[in-house]
């Protein structure tokens, strides 16, 4: 009778076909949508990036499932307003790409957890974010005494429900490259995100780029490419 193996040698097979040379690709590893995983499934899939001494980010992990993780992971760390959960690599990374400076803008309080995936992300792919938080356009006068300090990053994520009009004001007002991120925040005919959505796709500010509802981390990650690329960029001769 052949011997069983081990459930966590079985378990990655079962239900999950990793990508570990990604991070050779894009300078990150794969990332885990922790969201309809169980936390044994997203568990399982972190110790087959550890045994290739790769970091692991777990996005949309409710606080239940991350307790789990805590008891099977305890070096780990835990962004509850994110949902984000990070464990680093015990081999150090080397920078494979320049890190940006990235502005983070809320439009509204109840817009954080969004923004704050997008601000977890970005710093789990060795970015340095910074948070403008609540500078929505019903207090015109928050948005506009932020923008000297918004001009210093190399990029900007703008995330807003409702109407969304944040992104059209900072990306006439501002010429860094802007990721817009709507969110599921409004009432009725807001639709779910829908409103805010299509607010920005129809943006009068050219080169607006829209990443899809409550996409936090699809934002960071336009981002991070746009890292990668500035890298591959041949350097100019002095």
């Amino acid at each position: 009778m052949a011997r069983r193996r081990p459930l966590s040698s079985v378990l990655p097979r079962a239900f999950a076909h990793l990508d570990l040379s990604r991070q050779k690709r894009l300078g990150a590893p794969e990332i885990i949508y922790g969201a309809g995983k169980t936390s044994s499934q997203i568990a399982a899939i972190i110790r087959k990036l550890r045994s290739a001494s790769q970091p692991a980010l777990a996005t949309r992990v409710d606080p239940k499932k991350a307790q789990h993780l805590r008891r099977l992971f305890p070096k780990a760390k835990y962004y509850p307003a994110a949902q984000a959960f990070i464990l680093q690599s015990n081999r150090p990374r080397s920078a494979t790409h320049p890190s940006l400076q990235v502005a983070i803008c809320a439009a509204g309080t109840s817009d954080h957890p969004v923004a704050e995936e997008a601000f977890v992300t970005l710093q789990f792919l060795g970015h340095r974010p910074t948070r403008f938080y609540d500078i929505g356009v019903a207090g015109l006068h928050r948005t506009i005494q932020h923008l000297d300090d918004l001009r210093k990053h190399h990029a900007l994520i703008v995330v807003a429900g409702m109407e969304a009009a944040l992104p059209s004001v900072l990306g006439g007002l501002i010429g860094t490259p802007l990721i817009a991120v709507p969110t599921s925040v409004g009432y009725g005919t807001h639709l779910k995100g829908i409103t805010a959505l299509l607010g920005m796709l129809n943006s009068c500010a050219p080169g607006v780029t829209v990443v899809n509802i409550d996409n936090g981390f699809g934002a960071a990650y336009s981002v991070h490419r746009l890292s990668i690329s500035l890298n591959l960029l041949p350097r100019s001769k002095k």
